[in-house]
């Protein structure tokens, strides 16, 4: 099982965190692609178990996402076929080490450090996407944090769409049953703290809880 991240996939969230202006724009440039990045299976954090801050982080943000679920396996997935490869959604959140993310851009180095450690990927419960009625880049989700709304996106905003992202990764990455793909995160990452209770929401339905430790 592999687990693919997406990054500076919403416009706003890039301006939030100041990275390139190749990827402001609302529709990205035919010479651009997306960023993507892996995380070890031991990132794979689900069923409601608690997330734990890691000691060498002094600021651990949440980064609420769509994610998918591959269905069968793949490679070389031609765009207009990419929806045959996913019928499964849920809302994760990419857990980031944003204070060692920064140590490690201005080296120049890569980020499994800061993205891909231990209970970083999780994820709640995977519901059909016939579910919801809707196509996969018209979804609504949103993130509470003790009760409080702190981050919300649709898919619509998406630079790069889950059919692009399936159809890329294929080209580098056989794509297997089970394996999934954090989409990427709109504006309003923030830092959890010890003893915060975070809920994640797709179409106003919840499909994800759980405690920081």
């Amino acid at each position: 099982m592999k687990i693919f991240g997406i990054g500076m996939n919403y416009a706003a969230h890039n301006k939030e965190l100041q990275n390139s202006l190749l990827y402001i724009e609302k529709q990205p440039h035919e010479e651009t692609q997306p960023v993507v990045f892996t995380k070890a299976d031991s990132a794979l954090l689900s069923g409601g178990k608690p997330f734990f801050i890691p000691a060498y982080t002094k600021r651990c943000d949440y980064e609420t996402e769509l994610c998918v679920r591959i269905n069968h396996l793949g490679r070389s997935i031609p765009e207009r076929f990419a929806h045959r490869y996913y019928d499964e959604v849920t809302v994760g959140i990419d857990f980031t080490a944003r204070d060692l993310q920064e140590e490690l851009r201005q080296k120049g180095l890569p980020w499994d450090l800061c993205k891909g450690f231990d209970g970083s990927a999780a994820i709640g419960k995977w519901m059909p996407l016939s579910h919801y009625g809707k196509g996969i880049q018209e979804l609504n989700f949103h993130l509470l944090r003790n009760g409080e709304k702190v981050q919300e996106g649709c898919t619509a905003d998406m630079l790069f769409g889950v059919d692009r992202l399936v159809s890329f990764i294929s080209e580098f990455f056989t794509l297997k049953t089970g394996d999934i793909i954090f989409t990427g995160t709109p504006v309003g990452v923030g830092p959890v703290s010890v003893d915060d209770h975070l809920e994640g929401y797709l179409e106003g339905e919840k499909v994800l809880e759980f405690n920081v430790k």
